[in-house]
């Protein structure tokens, strides 16, 4: 398997969970005042918008990628 294929995976997994849920602005909410249930609206936005960009950016990288199958020695 490709490192850099394997890198973008864990990336994109990594990053699209965290538009469900707002655990990466508790500083900011407690800040502002504001409930998590008041910026989740928001996040469910995003990640509507985002989550088919990011798998049409994955597949079009994939296509740059040759297959090499794994070595059983």
């Amino acid at each position: 398997m490709h490192l850099g294929w394997a890198v973008q995976i864990y990336n994109a997994a990594e990053a699209l969970p965290n538009l469900i849920n707002p655990f990466f602005m508790l500083m900011l909410i407690g800040v502002l005042g504001i409930k998590a249930r008041d910026v989740v609206g928001f996040t469910i936005v995003q990640l509507m918008f985002h989550l088919p960009l990011v798998l049409l950016m994955l597949w079009a990288f994939s296509l740059t990628l040759p297959y090499r199958p794994p070595v059983i020695p």
